[in-house]
Parts: structure tokens; C-alpha cells; sequence
């Protein structure tokens, strides 16, 4: 599937602007893409895909019925703006930073017993055991929980989407000089309820 658009935007906003259209695009694109209770969503992919801001686009829905919290594992990169940018409500928005792999697991464990949805970027060295008895503690409170790991890949089994980022491109100022006009992001999206599918989502 292929969605784009064309921006004639000065070229300070353009990364934004496009930023902001693919998160809303691929929420309202792609089957599934919803962090329902007791549901599990995987991001994978490297840094500067856009995928952070599309799981800060996950907590937007159920922002408007309950708390939301982020856990940022990387020392301060999440920023309350980009979640309230995407639709998530600011009075009911909560971030919690915590890059200690050793004590993440409790952390995210404690969060998830009475909020609506968590979006919780994974350390590296985090454990398949501990990731796993989370996936059980998220189905067992009914909340729903977007797990990007900032290495790696999440174990076979615990999510029911898995979105794999598999390419960026910009288009314009291809001479080193000129405007950007388009964003490119090649999604993977496959789930237990879903088949393999391919998006090409332009902004």
C-alpha cells in the first residue's frame, strides 16, 4: 500500500510535519493498529524511522478514557510535546524515565497495574524471561503496552502486532541544496490475527 502527499513547506518544519502525517496515517491505515487492553504492540527498527513518534500516536485513544504513561529508557530523548502533537491528552499523560535494565522490568511491572496504556522503550540486556512475564502481567490488568526496543528485536510470541521499520527515504534536496518534500517509511506489519503485509507510507 502506498500513501504520499507532496509539502511545500519551509524546510525547518518539513521533518515535523511529515513526522506527525505518517504516525496518522499508519494508525488509520493499518489493520489492528491500536493499543487494545491486555494487547501488545512491537516497534522494531533503528532510531530516526519515525517509529517512536508512531507509538506515542498509540497512546492517543486511550488517553482519552484513562492515564497513559511513557518510559523512556534513553535519558531524557521523550518529550511530552510529541506525545500531546500526536493527540495524547496532557492531563492525563505521565513519563517516567528509567534506563537501569536492572530495575526497568519492576518499573514497567508497578506502572502497568492502573493505567490505560504504556508506551515503553526496552533497554539493552532486558532478558526474554522478563519481557515475557510482563506480556502476562499486560494481559492479566487489561492494559494495553507498545514495547520499542532500542536493540535487537522483542522474543517470537509476546505481541500480537509487530510493526518492523525496513527503510527511510527522504525525497528532494538531492543535490545537498533544495527543499525536502517527502517522507518515505517502509512498515512490515504482521500478528497473530494478522497476515504479513507491507506498507509504504509517503508524507
Amino acid at each position: 500500500m502506498a500513501l504520499g502527499c507532496n509539502h511545500q513547506l519551509p524546510r525547518t518544519n518539513v521533518r515535523l510535519e511529515c513526522l506527525l502525517m505518517l504516525a496518522e496515517r499508519a494508525v488509520e491505515r493499518i489493520p489492528s493498529l491500536a493499543l487494545s487492553p491486555g494487547k501488545i504492540v512491537g516497534l522494531e527498527g533503528p532510531a530516526g524511522w519515525g517509529l517512536t513518534r508512531l507509538g506515542l500516536s498509540l497512546l492517543a485513544a486511550p488517553s482519552q478514557v484513562g492515564t497513559v504513561v511513557t518510559i523512556d529508557a534513553r535519558g531524557g530523548w521523550l518529550s511530552p510535546l510529541a506525545a500531546w502533537e500526536v493527540g495524547v491528552k496532557p492531563g492525563r499523560l505521565v513519563m517516567v524515565r528509567c534506563a537501569d535494565r536492572r530495575l526497568w522490568g519492576q518499573v514497567t511491572a508497578a506502572i502497568l497495574e492502573g493505567v490505560a496504556a504504556v508506551y515503553a522503550e526496552v533497554p539493552a540486556g532486558v532478558g526474554e524471561h522478563e519481557l515475557r512475564r510482563l506480556a502476562a502481567l499486560t494481559r492479566a490488568r487489561k492494559a494495553g503496552l507498545a514495547l520499542r526496543p532500542l536493540r535487537g528485536q522483542l522474543p517470537a510470541g509476546i505481541t500480537h502486532l509487530r510493526i518492523n521499520g525496513r527503510g527511510v527515504s527522504w525525497e528532494g534536496a538531492d543535490q545537498g541544496h533544495g527543499r525536502l518534500l517527502e517522507r518515505r517509511l517502509a512498515l512490515e506489519v504482521s500478528g497473530k490475527s494478522l497476515p504479513w503485509q507491507a506498507f509504504d507510507l509517503g508524507a
